[in-house]
């Protein structure tokens, strides 16, 4: 399985060490991490992932692999800026939001559209209501109290979501 997290190319200390955590959580599980490649969170989840033997994966903004963080497992340039976001959530099976700013928000805001399980750990607070009417109907925003739980949220939800489940 692989998850998808974003937050802030400008983490604050917490939400860089709630992103370290995330990462070591996602490959202790034996998952892959796939992130935006910057800095700030992305670069936070991807070290805390391949410090743990796992592996991230980073969909950079430009076509630049220099401007990739050092602990990326795998660097793919897209040249397509912002719109990367979309490459970012579309390749996890879910999405892990940490903190964030309108770059985050996107991130959401596609996942959700795209009918993808969306954990959020000190992120954006939205109106479910609004979710339920223009998400797709597998999309869900569930909040987590912990790095742990966010990873252990994405994981069931995708369980739940695979066919056959229930």
């Amino acid at each position: 399985m692989m998850i998808s997290v974003c937050g802030p190319n400008e983490a604050t200390e917490q939400e860089y060490a709630d992103a370290v955590a995330i990462g070591q959580a996602i490959a202790s599980a034996d998952h892959t991490v796939v992130c935006g490649g910057r800095q700030g969170v992305m670069e936070a989840v991807a070290k805390g992932a391949t410090e743990a033997g796992g592996t991230a994966i980073g969909i950079l903004p430009t076509y630049d692999t220099r401007d990739a963080n050092p602990f990326l497992t795998h660097r793919i340039p897209t040249g397509l800026g912002h719109a990367r976001n979309t490459i970012v959530v579309a390749s996890g099976d879910a999405v892990i939001a940490v903190g964030g700013g309108f770059g985050t928000l996107s991130e959401i805001g596609l996942a959700l559209k795209m009918g993808k399980p969306v954990i959020h750990l000190n992120s954006w607070d939205l109106d479910s209501d609004r979710i339920a009417h223009f998400a797709d109907d597998d999309a869900s925003y569930t909040p987590a109290s912990s790095p742990n739980e966010a990873v252990r949220l994405a994981i069931d939800a995708v369980a739940r979501q695979a066919p056959g489940h229930g």
